[in-house]
């Protein structure tokens, strides 16, 4: 009666062994590995729409851009010298980042084929932190900007005269920058 009980128990785990075997070979054998593929091409088509929401927030910024920065002809009030939207934005940059404005001189507006600068001087005092924030927001800021040179009149005779500590970490800095304003092209393209 054991024996017959153990062959029946034997045999029913061999049934069912081979019933699972056959069932994950028929059923679900290929289902992981088409899931696996799924997955990976569900990673790729997020990849493709963030680069695509990207893309799609730098066409704004780059309408922004030529919205700003495009004058319709040279007469136009954008290509004017002495910008005044763009000295105040100058303006509260200089006052956000606490910086001592000491002379802002704008120079005559230079003249190219594609574009208009419109160069200014400035000098200021500010520590180093001061300027790269001055900076990083100019490079920010929605017109084109080119910074031509700038100069840190930071001498030895500044050192040698006597000076506090807190005299030295703020520097008197010159810069010259552009504003460039692109000129409409009057060329007319060939329907």
């Amino acid at each position: 009666m054991m024996a017959k009980r153990n062959g029946i128990l034997a045999l029913l785990t061999i049934m069912l062994t081979v019933g699972f075997w056959g069932n994950h070979a028929w059923m679900i054998s290929d289902k992981p590995n088409g899931l696996l593929d799924l997955e990976d091409e569900l990673i790729e088509l997020n990849e493709q729409l963030i680069s695509a929401q990207i893309l799609a927030s730098r066409v704004e910024k780059v309408y922004t851009l030529f919205e700003q920065n495009l004058a319709l002809s040279k007469q136009d009030s954008l290509a004017d010298d002495a910008s005044l939207p763009f000295m105040k934005n100058l303006m509260e940059m200089v006052n956000i980042h606490g910086i001592t404005l000491l002379n802002i001189k704008p120079k005559p507006r230079i003249e190219k084929p594609k574009y208009i600068a419109a160069p200014y001087e400035i000098i200021m005092q500010c520590s180093y932190e001061q300027l790269g924030k001055f900076m990083s927001d100019l490079e920010k800021s929605p017109r084109l900007v080119t910074i031509d040179e700038f100069n840190v009149k930071n001498g030895i005779e500044r050192i040698k005269s006597n000076a506090t500590e807190m005299d030295l970490r703020e520097q008197i800095i010159e810069i010259h920058l552009s504003t460039l304003t692109m000129v409409k092209s009057k060329i007319k393209v060939p329907a």
